[in-house]
């Protein structure tokens, strides 16, 4: 019995995820210079946990993939354990099994000695999906509606600020000079072209390292703050891959300013008087012969698959909050007039509803999901964003009339959506469709870690606490 057990500890499987010995063979041959490579596991926060691995090392893990500790997906945002996870102790802290994710072996632009990176998903060592792996939930959700022949396909847009790394005279954020003469601006750019010239070497090397990565990035725009930018993506027939763009942006954008000299700020809302940042996730569903089923036929004003697909994201919007909103800053995002929506809204050109449908061609019809902020985990929000659009489409889900105008002013009461990030852990906790969407087990590591950094946050008395209270009561 202790040989069965230590051969299925030991053996040599099959890579679950789908990587060959070939990939990186390949890869390693046409780039003899890379010395050394991070190998990536993004947590139920979205943070990218793992090792970096010598040059020697890569071909080992692609042919039987790494041990990791299972507590790796138990950690809070400071990479501390949550034993309510049931990932710690409970499991004697025990290894699974990484596996290279196909098709994210890839070059770091600009890394002195060269090195590369690989995003890892995880497995049990008998090749089972670990099922608190975030981006195994989301390929769960995108299989379920795959056995209803439909395809979803997607991308994200990317808001973040550009910070200095020294903090003004009162100890606030502030933006960051642009590096290319050094100059500061406290105004809103919004739009201003001329603006984005002052950080066009850092851009430029985005985009470079974007180029080597194979990540479609596109436009880039200067946003509704000061120091606030956008990128955009380019839409993916795979949906899983642009969870993975996503993922893999971030993590260039925020190398590339570091070697630029200010910080890339992924907060949802880092500067008090000015908007948050988002995460907009724009999703359509093709059929199996490729066509689009958001498109709307002649005559007909939208698509049945469209209005259920609203209907099903507005319908478990509420207790899906925590998801986009998963930190006790994603809440200061949600201020009227900000561009971040406030209620469970749809509407056709209209940035003040949480459910956009885009203008434009209608063989490009899709929905944009706006209530993302920036520090949410990608594969988490389309993974609840998918669940919610086949609930519609399975219960014929109604959205209701669409909202004209200002969606700020909708007849649909906040108080149908939680107010504040503890209504939304217990608005989760409780949430079916969110155990569904999720899976039983991601579902309770999310909220166990949600609940333990709501309590770390609750007990801290802020500075904010001295200067209202020290001298008052």
């Amino acid at each position: 019995m202790r040989e069965a057990h230590k051969l299925t500890l030991n053996a040599i499987i099959a890579s679950p995820s789908g990587s060959t010995p070939a990939e990186a063979q390949t890869f390693l041959d046409a780039h003899p210079e890379i010395e050394a490579f991070d190998i990536v596991l993004t947590d139920a926060n979205g943070v990218g946990r793992g090792k970096i691995v010598r040059r020697h090392e890569l071909m080992s893990i692609f042919e039987g993939g790494r041990h990791m500790p299972i507590s790796i997906l138990g950690l809070d945002i400071t990479g501390e354990d949550v034993h309510e996870t049931g990932l710690i102790w409970t499991t004697g802290d025990g290894d699974l099994r990484a596996w290279p994710i196909p098709g994210t072996l890839v070059p770091l632009f600009g890394t002195q000695p060269p090195r590369g990176q690989v995003l890892m998903a995880m497995y049990h060592l008998d090749g089972q999906p670990m099922s608190s792996d975030p981006r195994l939930a989301l390929a769960r959700q995108v299989e379920i509606l795959a056995a209803k022949g439909l395809h979803p396909a997607g991308a994200f847009e990317l808001e973040f600020f550009l910070l200095a790394n020294e903090r003004d005279a009162d100890g606030k954020v502030q933006p960051a000079h642009a590096v290319l003469d050094g100059r500061r601006s406290a105004k809103t750019e919004v739009y201003s072209v001329d603006h984005l010239h002052g950080m066009e070497p850092l851009f430029s090397d985005i985009y470079a390292a974007a180029k080597v990565q194979g990540i479609p990035a596109e436009t880039v725009i200067s946003e509704y703050a000061p120091g606030q930018y956008e990128l955009t993506l380019n839409y993916r027939q795979d949906v899983i891959r642009a969870a993975d763009d996503l993922v893999m942006l971030k993590r260039l954008v925020r190398a590339q300013a570091r070697r630029h000299g200010v910080t890339a700020c992924f907060m949802a809302k880092p500067i008090e008087k000015y908007a948050g940042s988002g995460m907009h996730f724009h999703v359509s569903l093709q059929d199996k012969a490729g066509k689009n089923v958001f498109t709307e036929a002649s005559g007909e004003s939208w698509s049945l698959p469209l209005l259920r697909g609203l209907g099903g994201l507005i319908q478990t919007m509420a207790e899906s909050m925590l998801v986009f909103a998963p930190h006790a800053n994603s809440w200061r995002r949600f201020v009227s007039q900000s561009y971040a929506p406030v209620a469970p809204t749809w509407g056709v050109n209209n940035r003040s509803v949480a459910l956009r449908v885009p203008a434009g061609d209608a063989k490009n019809r899709r929905i944009e999901h706006r209530p993302s902020g920036v520090d949410a985990n990608p594969y988490l929000v389309a993974a609840t964003v998918l669940a919610g659009i086949t609930k519609g489409l399975d219960e014929g889900l109604d959205p209701g009339p669409e909202t004209t105008g200002n969606g700020y002013e909708s007849a649909i009461t906040r108080t149908t959506m939680p107010v504040d990030w503890r209504a939304a852990i217990e608005a989760a906790r409780a949430s079916t469709f969110l155990k569904g969407a999720l899976g039983e087990d991601l579902h309770r590591t999310f909220v166990a870690i949600k609940q333990a950094e709501y309590l770390r946050v609750a007990r801290t008395v802020s500075e904010l606490d001295y200067h209202l209270y020290l001298h008052e009561v």
